[in-house]
């Protein structure tokens, strides 16, 4: 019993040492956490640059989408291919499949955010002009591209598709990716276009496909496997440097059009190459381009070839946007059939030139699976 009486008062002054010394050393620690300098000091982060999911969803940065509405950019230009910039809601009437649709917006110069592929083509008809492309490319992206907003990737193709940067919004890689492109002459070429028969290299596959243009297997893959991946809400485009003759594809133009639609990609076609040996197919090139609600364009001098670019640039800067809540709500997958159309009598007297896409393959499902956020 005496040991017990002892003990209580002893032990209740080793608790009340504990909470002073407890005191002590909450003080101190936290006095080194506001001042840096003691022993549980925390680093302080260095500023980054922000990415477009770190902005605020109040940000004027951010454009938001109404996923049950369908969304349609589209450019009005006159006859000289001057961007008219005025127009209104009122001006215009949105028909799917031959029905009028209600629409719930309509915005004019509509500054997303791009997600832009550059395909280039690197067969034979092309050594002429690919030092051109090529710097007209760079120009294009040191002009366009805003780091913290924009992405791009380069893309060269022959017989066979090559990857050689994939989206990013740093302009030197793109530069280098650039830079790395050139010309793959396939087994015994001489030059202008002309192969001479001789002793089949032992990589026989790779000469063959060096020296064939698949342009519309590079268009399908990319569309496929590259802008169907890039970042969410961005205006997806592809610029296509070629041709336009297609000697050796396994998917056909409807196919490559098909896959662009659904990855809600413009294209851009830059109808280039040597004329003076090998012929440019405007006719594929202008369908590929107006399928898709972009344009196509054929340069005949260097010059030419910078406007194409400086026009592209506009074009995807400047650009109305329309959005309608389908009057057919069927998640089908169905192919519907866009066209915009004025109804202001004084416009329509200008002859203006709508372009857009042609139409949009209707969801199969609510959700879409999961979408890639913005890298670096």
């Amino acid at each position: 019993m005496r040991y017990k009486a002892l003990t209580r008062p002893f032990l209740l002054l080793l608790a009340i040492a504990a909470l002073l010394c407890g005191g002590a050393l909450l003080s101190t620690n936290s006095e080194a956490s506001v001042t840096g300098t003691g022993p549980l000091a925390l680093a302080s982060p260095s500023p980054t640059p922000r990415t477009r999911e770190d902005l605020p969803q109040d940000s004027d940065e951010v454009v938001k989408f109404d996923t049950n509405l369908t969304n349609i950019f589209f450019t009005a230009a006159d006859k000289n291919r001057r961007f008219i910039s005025d127009l209104k809601a009122e001006d215009i009437r949105v028909l799917e499949d031959g029905q009028q649709q209600e629409i719930f917006t309509f915005q004019t110069n509509i500054d997303l955010p791009l997600s832009i592929a550059i395909l280039i083509d690197t067969s034979a008809s092309e050594e002429r002009t690919l030092p051109d492309e090529k710097e007209a490319a760079r120009a294009f992206l040191e002009n366009m591209m805003r780091p913290t907003r924009d992405e791009a990737a380069i893309v060269s193709f022959t017989g066979e598709t090559t990857l050689e940067q994939g989206f990013t919004g740093n302009v030197e890689r793109l530069r280098r990716a650039i830079d790395r492109v050139e010309f793959v002459p396939p087994s015994g070429y001489i030059g202008g276009g002309v192969v001479v028969n001789g002793t089949p290299p032992i990589s026989g596959t790779n000469q063959t496909l060096a020296g064939s243009t698949a342009i519309w297997d590079a268009v399908w893959a990319t569309s496929e496997e590259l802008i169907s991946a890039s970042a969410e809400n961005t205006r997806r485009a592809i610029i296509l440097l070629t041709d336009g003759d297609d000697t050796s594809s396994r998917m056909k133009i409807h196919d490559a059009i098909e896959r662009a639609q659904k990855a809600d990609a413009l294209i851009y076609a830059i109808g280039i190459g040597d004329r003076y040996t090998f012929n440019v197919d405007e006719g594929s090139l202008r369908k590929i381009a107006e399928q898709t609600g972009g344009r196509a364009y054929f340069p005949r001098h260097e010059r030419d070839l910078r406007d194409a670019f400086a026009q592209i640039q506009r074009d995807l800067r400047e650009q109305y946007l329309v959005a309608y809540s389908p009057s057919n709500k069927a998640r089908d997958g169905s192919y519907r059939r866009i066209e915009i159309q004025l109804v202001n009598p004084a416009l329509k007297q200008q002859n203006l030139k709508l372009n857009y896409r042609s139409g949009y393959f209707a969801k199969t499902a609510p959700g879409d699976g999961p979408v890639r956020k913005r890298g670096q």
